[in-house]
């Protein structure tokens, strides 16, 4: 019987992806990483609360070494960049890197799907991220997958649905399907509401804009 893992940050991608693959792959377990980052407790109550609405099981995994040798501002003491021309920009990119991050969740992931023989693990990535972030494109998809065939038993096949959509077309799908884009939580910061200034804020306002839903700019920032 086909079993799956999702990789669940509480952002748009992995509740979209949650909410369109859930039934159809079988996925029963959510892990959600707290690797120091200023927005980890909105993000995993934000995850707890997608997986409370699915009924899968949700697994927190403490990285603090990754929090001691990450130095960008998405964990450090460095204010987060703001502003729409961040979009695409190298040097967004750099203030906001985590080493490795995509590349290790995955790794994670593949040792929970090997000791219990899950069979695909999802990752949000997008080609919209992927313009910016070469953890969130297909080259690395398949070279991550070309890995998994010799570091696990069971040959877990990693999956990005979104791979070839922007965040415009992500929110579109969520809509089509009802998907509960009110518990997203996408934000870099730490407050309550989201900023509506940082990277992952500007993409996700532009892409509530463009399917016209309000109502959901109203009840996210």
């Amino acid at each position: 019987m086909t079993k799956s893992i999702i990789l669940l940050s509480g952002g748009l991608d992995s509740l979209v992806i949650l909410g369109l693959s859930k039934e159809k792959y079988n996925i029963e377990l959510a892990i959600t990483f707290d690797y120091g980052q200023k927005s980890a407790l909105y993000e995993i109550e934000a995850s707890k609360n997608i997986c409370d609405y699915y009924k899968i099981k949700h697994e927190v995994i403490k990285l603090d070494w990754l929090k001691n040798i990450t130095h960008t501002a998405l964990v450090s003491g460095d204010e987060i960049p703001e502003g729409a021309g961040l979009l695409d920009s190298t040097n967004s990119m750099k203030q906001v890197w985590v080493p490795n991050r995509n590349g290790l969740f995955l790794n994670i992931a593949a040792s929970y799907a090997d000791s219990d023989d899950y069979n695909y693990i999802f990752i949000g990535a997008n080609r919209e991220e992927g313009q910016t972030f070469s953890d969130n494109t297909p080259e690395f998809v398949e070279k991550i997958n070309g890995e998994f065939e010799y570091s696990t038993m069971c040959h877990a096949k990693v999956v990005a649905p979104l791979i070839d959509c922007d965040k415009t077309e992500i929110v579109k799908k969520a809509i089509e399907h009802n998907i509960p884009l009110e518990l997203v939580r996408s934000c870099y910061k730490n407050g309550g509401k989201h900023c509506g200034v940082c990277e992952s804020c500007v993409r996700l306002k532009a892409a509530l804009i463009n399917n016209h839903a309000e109502k959901y700019l109203k009840i996210l920032f």
